[in-house]
């Protein structure tokens, strides 16, 4: 076949996601597997979450609110916004794309670290978008670099708060020079996919008060993470009502299905299990911190459920090794690989597969 794709498609590659844990298991013929390379939940999600779930398996057959009114009025009114600043996604994935589409023309550049969630380069390239990359100052996003990245071909700057995969956080104060430092119609994304297992004082857990000042910021969050709920597959974005309104032309009628709505607000009723999921993380991230010192490891100091961690051999064979052990970790560049938090049994597991492999 001579099919005619698009230019922009060339250097695109398709994403790969973690092993499956009955893979591995097939694989080395293993019966026992730990999975701690996509940043799930250990603890799993909510009983509320598979309660309410239970209870609205009769409505199958019909089609979602493709507003997801109840959703959108309930995250409103935790952040005390008009439900017209809020638009909930098919996880934080689907509005990555959609913002692309909405914003970036060919030839516009948009700024984004060297290391960072990889569907910020993707989307730009698919767009015809030029991506400008900042490189890391000490695994985290070099704000000042950014600014001065700036020109008057900038349509965009992505800031992934905490940074997957490094773990690592820039301070509010940072963010809020760099909004009073760019043009208004520089569209600043901040990506707070994370911001549940943030430990640090100096990080605005309500950054949604941003968006009165900076019309042009845009914050994606996402119920994947802390809530444990990422096999449904829902996000939400907190914007301006015009930002809102031009992303709502883009995205597909109903994005986020009947049960990943349900789930969502299920999973915002349960606050103690949110306690449950950060007590358990900031846990696990301590222990791994003490046996990652006594290994002689260096790592990055974390705000999320991962840890960037040098384990001083290559981390496509380490990946490799781990895996025979039943431990999948994901390998992200030379010596460096991120490990998810698990429950602490999962942690012990993985701490003495590490020790026997390296």
């Amino acid at each position: 076949m001579n099919l005619m794709y698009r230019k922009e498609l060339e250097d695109l590659v398709p994403y790969k996601p973690g092993k499956p844990i009955e893979y591995v298991m097939k694989e080395f013929n293993l019966t026992n597997v730990i999975k701690l390379a996509s940043n799930e939940n250990p603890l799993g999600c909510s009983k509320k979450v598979k309660d309410a779930i239970q209870n609205a398996l009769d409505n199958l057959h019909i089609y979602p609110d493709g507003n997801s009114t109840d959703l959108r009025s309930e995250l409103a009114k935790k952040f005390n916004l008009s439900p017209s600043q809020v638009i909930p996604s098919s996880g934080s994935d689907e509005m990555v794309d959609i913002l692309a589409k909405v914003f970036v023309n060919h030839g516009d550049e948009v700024i984004m670290a060297d290391l960072t969630f990889p569907r910020y380069i993707a989307t730009t390239k698919m767009m015809g978008g030029v991506p400008v990359i900042v490189p890391l100052k000490d695994f985290t996003h070099d704000i000042k670099g950014m600014q001065n990245a700036v020109t008057e071909k900038t349509k965009m700057i992505w800031i992934c708060n905490p940074n997957n995969p490094t773990g690592t956080m820039v301070p509010t104060s940072e963010i809020i020079e760099l909004l009073e430092n760019v043009s208004k119609d520089v569209i600043v994304v901040l990506d707070e996919a994370y911001r549940e297992y943030v430990t640090r004082d100096d990080y605005m857990l309500d950054s949604e008060k941003l968006l009165e000042k900076y019309p042009n910021l845009i914050i994606l969050r996402t119920f994947s993470k802390a809530y444990g709920i990422a096999a449904l597959r829902v996000g939400y974005t907190l914007a301006s009502e015009e930002i809102v309104s031009n992303i709502n032309k883009v995205r597909g009628p109903f994005n986020v299905n009947s049960l990943a709505q349900v789930g969502a607000l299920a999973a915002l009723e349960d606050e103690d299990f949110l306690k449950e999921s950060y007590d358990l993380n900031k846990l696990g991230k301590e222990y791994l911190y003490k046996e990652f010192d006594s290994m002689g490891l260096k790592y990055a100091l974390s705000e999320t459920n991962h840890i960037f961690v040098d384990v001083k051999k290559d981390a496509f064979e380490v990946f490799d090794a781990l895996q025979r052990k039943g431990v999948i970790i994901r390998p992200i560049m030379s010596t460096f690989i991120r490990v998810s938090m698990g429950t602490m049994e999962e942690n012990k597991i993985f701490i003495d597969a590490l020790k026997d492999v390296l």
